[in-house]
């Protein structure tokens, strides 16, 4: 009598190349899951692949693939992102340490990563299980077909290939990206009519071509909410960086009909952060990118809208309401509005830089170029905490960082922790009293000027990355003629309005103005577009509550 074939079970695979590490992954694995799965393991990224191959020939299912961050000859991204193309459908977890965690959120845009897990994760009842457990209820909801992803074609070069990698990458969308000379790039330029000349192309999941899309439509097109549900809130955020998304959370979570209005990406220039090691309660520190999310999560959690790729025009005051107007002639009117909108990076003032942005002079974009940085001569210029961060981040993957410092030295605009990392990193070199004079390059950046101001000296260096962390400027030419500001364009708020014992112009409440209120009534500020705030995470998003709390008092009043 013939013996009966048992069904194949579902496939739990994980791979580490330290054998006693890969041993206790399975291990615990098969103590919660090998009744029900298959545990199968692999001690190389080609091993796994390999094992991949195999099972897909005879038609198995696999349901969570686990891998170690760092293997030599090919680290878990690499692994991860080859496995997604023998089984899209299955949940791909990475396994890292605290000090590649940044890699991780990388890995979010790379190969649509489910979920990182810290080691150790003992106790596993804990750590390990819950997260595994809700991988598997998703993988089975799922029909197991490829997960349809956006497509990125462009040029390594193309300004706007930048802007919409980044753009993509902050508001944490997955994406694959496509030279445009490779194979691929040109099957998708082909299907969809390109001959490549415009690019960035842009396929959506459900398959439509966009070519050299403005930012309001590819963020409609990628699912992000661009339009307000109500024409009326309690209060209206305008700007999505730490003191913004504070108000949402304190706002929304308070009771308010709360919006956040943000014209880019959440998160701001701290979104853009590759580590914050002095926020409050990250001993280890956290990726702004990966605060960020954390923070947009909460917001929606408590019912706050985000709308994305919204540029703020106008305020109106039209008697109780606050009407805040878009670019493109809307607008949403509440309450109250608290004015978040922070600071953007100064342009470099070399000739050649502006005609090179996005192909190779770039403004806080090193988490989205990195990747392309390895192996690299890497300028960075600036000597505050954002161009620190920066250069350590760098400095993992780059041949040598080299720091632009116009001032005399580092201690008068740099937390003292970063001083002392970037003083032990060997490939890593300071040039204080530097500044650059010229940038070259047809078509990319191929060369720097730099002039030594003490000395008076100028020499030319090749060069073909080079960030720029110059100080910031506040934007606020949109309020001129209805909010006061300041001869830098930063907005006083309380005690500032009234310096000399009197209200401001056209106050007309019984009051003084609020800590954190403007000239006008029922418009609040928080974080560093505020006059002589601290300009630190920490005092933005504590801002934001506060100003939440001064929105419910006048609130009470009105």
């Amino acid at each position: 009598m013939a013996q009966a074939v048992e069904p194949a079970r579902t496939v739990i695979l994980t791979v580490d190349d330290d054998p006693g590490v890969s041993r206790a992954v399975a291990r615990d694995l098969r103590r919660r899951y090998g009744r029900s799965y298959r545990i199968v393991r692999a001690e190389s990224g080609e091993s796994a692949l390999q094992a991949l191959r195999e099972l897909k020939l005879r038609g198995d299912l696999v349901a969570v693939i686990l891998a170690d961050f760092r293997m030599p000859r090919m680290n878990g991204i690499e692994f991860l992102e080859q496995a997604l193309d023998v089984y899209p459908g299955a949940r791909r977890v990475l396994l890292t340490a605290y000090a590649d965690t940044d890699a991780a959120i990388d890995a979010i845009n790379v190969v649509d990563l489910d979920h990182y897990l810290l080691k150790p994760w003992d106790p596993p009842e804990e750590k390990l299980y819950p997260v595994v457990d809700d991988l598997l209820t998703a993988w089975r909801h799922s029909d197991h077909r490829p997960v349809p992803s956006i497509k990125v074609v462009g040029h390594r070069w193309s300004a706007r290939s930048s802007q919409v990698r980044e753009f993509l990458a902050r508001n944490q969308v997955p994406y694959r990206w496509y030279s445009s000379d490779t194979p691929e790039g040109r099957r998708l330029l082909e299907a969809a009519g390109q001959d490549g000349q415009r690019l960035p192309l842009v396929v959506t999941a459900d398959g439509t071509p966009l070519v050299e899309p403005e930012t309001p439509e590819l963020a409609a097109r990628v699912g992000l909410a661009t339009t307000p549900a109500a024409d009326f809130y309690d209060l209206v955020v305008v700007g999505g960086g730490p003191a913004g998304l504070g108000a949402a959370v304190y706002g929304a979570s308070e009771g308010l009909r709360t919006v956040l209005v943000e014209r880019s990406a959440t998160g701001g220039q701290a979104g853009q952060s590759s580590r914050i090691e002095n926020y409050l309660g990250f001993p280890d520190g956290v990726s702004g990118g990966q605060l960020t999310e954390r923070a947009r999560r909460q917001a929606a959690k408590f019912g706050a809208e985000i709308l994305t790729a919204r540029e703020v025009t106008g305020l109106e005051v039209c008697g109780a309401a606050r009407t805040v107007r878009f670019s493109d002639g809307s607008a949403v009117a509440a309450h109250s509005v608290i004015l978040a909108t922070g600071v953007s990076y100064r342009q470099l003032p070399a000739p050649g830089a502006d005609d090179l942005t996005g192909c190779g002079v770039f403004y806080g974009s090193a988490l989205t170029e990195a990747p392309a940085c390895e192996g690299q001569d890497v300028y960075i210029v600036g000597g505050a905490n954002s161009a620190g961060q920066a250069a350590m981040f760098l400095a993992r993957g780059a041949k040598s960082v080299t720091l632009l410092v116009r001032g005399p030295s580092l201690e008068a605009s740099m937390s003292y922790y970063l001083i002392q990392q970037i003083r032990e990193a060997p490939n890593i070199t300071v040039r204080t009293g530097t500044v650059v004079a010229e940038a070259h390059g047809s078509g990319r950046l191929e060369q720097l000027t730099l002039h030594d101001v003490a000395a008076g000296r100028s020499e030319r260096v090749d060069a073909q990355w080079m960030f720029v962390f110059i100080g910031a400027a506040p934007l606020t030419d949109w309020l001129d003629g209805t909010v006061l500001r300041d001869e830098r364009g930063f907005l006083p708020t309380g005690p500032d309005l009234t310096a000399d014992g009197r209200p401001p112009a056209g106050w007309e409440l019984d009051r003084p103005p609020y800590h954190l209120e403007t000239n006008v009534p029922g418009v609040f500020v928080a974080g560093d577009v505020r006059a002589e705030s601290a300009k630190r995470v920490a005092s933005a998003v504590g801002e934001g509550a506060m100003a939440v709390m001064l929105v419910h008092r006048y609130l009470e009043q009105s």
